[in-house]
Parts: structure tokens; C-alpha cells; sequence
């Protein structure tokens, strides 16, 4: 998919006539007109021809993705993964490895576990906001701000319950986007700052495939997310990064993070949302 977008924008640069810094210019992190954007919309199902489709449980629900109509936009599409919110998701499990083999790291699920929830609940905000509705809010901000800088944008849940399990919202991305990063909330509440899950640096899971493809392109898109973030003085957990081993990671072909953006405690007023997602914004931009 990214070989594919990469070449898209080299063949319309060729025909256009135009350099890359003219292409961009009209969507940089300066400018985010606050203008409407002539962009299109359409709802994406889940293929249950996909790789590992049979691995899912929860899946017909429907994901939003919107389109830029412009020429001169970027054509990237980025997934926006608002985490948890799916009812009866902590009802079903499905394999956390696409071979069936077990977890390296311990989280929600133990180590060692081949089994997870198909969606957990998630955590509870100190306010008594559930984390899925916090996630939302995050989400529908950071969708803002990318169709704003010229991005095409895969919307996973834009309500309060879609059903798509981890794995159906991964396999969606892979299948539409360029790109997947699921928005959380950490179950510490000592406002102890953004990070995101890393790939761990265990030689098994590093040569399961699909991890084989993209586990360094996930720490790359992690890394550039992180310093987005940081340079908008979004207070930052450590050096930015925890090894995990998650469903979203295993099952991905596409550069994919998960991407926990405060905690419990966290501010998340509008002007700190709003400050986060062009963060998030800056940081894609690195990336690509």
C-alpha cells in the first residue's frame, strides 16, 4: 500500500509538472485552513476473503473513510483506530498470533496466553468517562486536524459501538490505509504521559510474519509520532516507548502503532486535544 501511494504521488508530480514542496504547501501543519474541503465519504466493510479473516470473530460493523476530492492533496490515507467500543467484545476471543503461537510480553492478556478478548472495555477515566468514549473524543480530533493538512483519513469507529473486533479493525487497515494508528488511554493515573507501544525485541516474534514486514516501520511511525508530540509540549512517558505484543502489531502488514496519548488523569480539555492531535499531525508528517 505505501509502495503504492509513494508511486501515485511520483506519477502525479511527473504529469503535473509540480515539485514536492508545491504539493505540500497547501496542506502544511502552518496552514490547516479552516475552509471545507470538497471530500467524500464511504462506509468500508470487512472482506472475509482478507489474510487471517477467519482469525476474526466481531465483524460486521462498518468503518468511515473519507477522501480529499483534490488533485494537489496528498493521498495518504491514515487509519484512525478509536480504541475499545464494541459491546460484547470481552465475551469473544480470538487468536492473538495469526499462527497461533503464543504472546512474548504481558498486558491485558499474559504472556504465554494464545488467546485475548476480541475487544476488552477498556479503563475508566478518573471523571468516571469510560477510556472508549475518551479515545473517541481524541479521535474525532485528530480526524480534524488530518483532513484539514490534506489527508484522506480511515475513520474505524466514529461512534459509541462498532462491531469490529481487533482483528477485523486491523485487517481493515491494512486493506485501506496507509498507515494505522489505534488511540488509548494507559490504566495508570499519574498523568504520567504519552507513549506507544513498541515492537519487542524478541527474534520469534521479529520473524512472525506479517511482524517480519513492518516491525521497523512501526517503530519508525512510533518514534516520528512520539517527537510530533513532544515538539508541541505533550508531556511524554520516559523515552516514549514500551514494548508490547498486541493483536493490532501481530496482525498488521501496514505501519501500525497503538498509541496511548495520557492516562487516568490526563488533561483532555479541547485546547489539550486539540494540541495532541496536531502532535499526531506533525508526526505523520515525519514519517512520510
Amino acid at each position: 500500500m505505501l509502495r503504492k501511494t509513494y508511486l501515485n504521488i511520483t506519477k502525479r508530480l511527473v504529469v503535473s509538472g509540480l515539485c514536492a514542496a508545491t504539493l505540500i504547501m497547501g496542506y502544511s501543519a502552518d496552514t490547516e485552513a479552516a475552509s471545507k474541503k470538497a471530500i467524500s465519504k464511504e462506509m468500508i466493510s470487512f472482506d472475509q476473503s482478507w489474510e487471517y479473516a477467519k482469525n476474526s470473530k466481531i465483524n460486521s460493523g462498518q468503518a468511515a473513510l473519507y477522501q480529499q476530492k483534490d488533485p494537489n492533496a496528498r493521498h495518504i490515507t491514515v487509519c484512525i483506530n478509536a480504541g475499545h467500543g464494541t459491546l460484547g467484545g470481552s465475551s469473544q476471543k480470538t487468536l492473538c498470533h495469526p499462527d497461533g503461537s503464543p504472546k512474548v510480553t504481558s498486558g491485558t492478556t499474559a504472556a504465554g496466553e494464545t488467546t485475548a478478548v476480541a475487544v476488552s472495555a477498556g479503563a475508566t477515566m478518573l471523571d468516571g468517562t469510560s477510556e472508549a468514549q475518551a479515545n473517541l473524543n481524541a479521535a474525532k480530533m485528530v480526524k480534524k486536524i488530518l483532513l484539514r493538512r490534506g489527508y484522506d483519513v480511515l475513520m474505524i469507529r466514529e461512534t459509541d459501538d462498532v462491531q469490529l473486533d481487533n482483528i477485523a479493525r486491523t485487517l481493515i487497515a491494512n486493506n485501506y490505509a496507509d498507515c494505522h494508528i489505534s488511540i488509548h488511554y494507559d490504566s495508570s493515573q499519574n498523568n504520567s504521559g504519552a507513549f506507544y507501544c513498541s515492537v519487542p525485541d524478541v527474534s520469534s516474534y521479529r520473524a512472525m510474519p506479517p511482524v517480519n514486514m513492518t516491525w521497523q516501520s512501526d517503530n519508525s511511525l512510533g518514534d516520528a509520532l512520539i517527537k510530533g508530540m513532544r515538539d508541541r509540549e505533550v508531556p511524554i512517558k520516559g523515552n516514549g516507548s514500551l514494548p508490547m505484543d498486541l493483536t493490532q502489531t501481530s496482525y498488521s502488514t501496514i505501519p501500525s502503532v497503538d498509541l496511548e496519548i495520557g492516562d487516568k488523569a490526563s488533561d483532555r480539555s479541547k485546547q489539550t486535544l486539540k494540541k495532541t492531535a496536531r502532535g499526531i499531525a506533525d508526526g505523520i508528517e515525519k514519517f512520510f
